[in-house]
């Protein structure tokens, strides 16, 4: 088989762990102040309602962010701000961050951790600006509900290999065919780089191909994960 021949609809690998059951992350649970102020301040941001509903002296509303498989259940309580860093994947953080300002939100500039996605740890841990290298994963903005409850935007434009779990298996052919593909553009990398394990740049550059990359652009993302995530000295 042609290199060029191959199908890359036909290139995908699972990555379920076999024999595992499926675990969603379904709902986040905390609680407000004031339900309706809160109900009110989701449904401007265009959340989807699921259920309002009460019980006795509890009252609880599901809401669902556009295109999320998780949802947010919140109800009656001190509403003290008792969530933070609660996490919003959006692929174009300047028109998130655009769409939450026309809603009349209250949105942090576009900012990167000083010590790398997360790190509170460090003296002043965010830094005004986008990632300065451009990296998916890397930048973020920010906002509250009015209770305090914090959420981040992250971009994430580009995904690490093995983050999709639904993946097809490919014929033991075209796997065949992907694999020398995949050796005929790791051997320039390594002679230009000091040793690595094959299989830290095999991995996003295969990632890259099943999801419709051409061979050029799967071995610019695989020298970019290895800059990014396995840091390896040029000779």
């Amino acid at each position: 088989m042609n290199i060029k021949s191959i199908n890359l609809k036909e290139i995908k690998m699972s990555s379920n762990p076999v024999n595992s059951p499926d675990m969603k992350l379904e709902v986040v649970l905390f609680s407000v102040s004031d339900v309706d102020r809160a109900k009110a301040f989701y449904e401007n941001l265009g959340w989807r309602l699921d259920i309002d509903i009460a019980v006795g002296d509890f009252r609880g509303v599901q809401m669902t962010p556009p295109n999320s498989e998780a949802s947010i259940i919140f109800g009656n309580g001190d509403g003290s701000g008792s969530v933070q860093n609660l996490v919003l994947a959006v692929d174009d953080l300047d028109a998130a961050r655009k769409d939450l300002i026309d809603r009349g939100v209250n949105v942090s500039e576009i900012f990167h951790y000083a010590g790398g996605p997360f790190n509170n740890a460090v003296e002043n841990p965010r830094v005004n600006g986008r990632d300065p290298e451009g990296r998916s994963y890397f930048s973020f903005a920010s906002f509250e509900d009015p209770d305090g409850n914090l959420w981040l935007l992250q971009e994430i434009t580009t995904r690490f290999p093995d983050r999709l779990w639904d993946s097809p298996r490919t014929d033991v052919a075209t796997l065949a065919t992907l694999l020398r593909e995949t050796a005929e553009h790791h051997d320039s990398y390594e002679k230009t780089h000091a040793e690595h394990h094959w299989w830290d740049w095999y991995a996003p550059y295969l990632s890259a191909r099943q999801n419709g990359s051409s061979p050029e652009e799967a071995a610019v993302a695989a020298d970019r994960y290895m800059e990014e995530v396995v840091p390896v000295l040029s000779r």
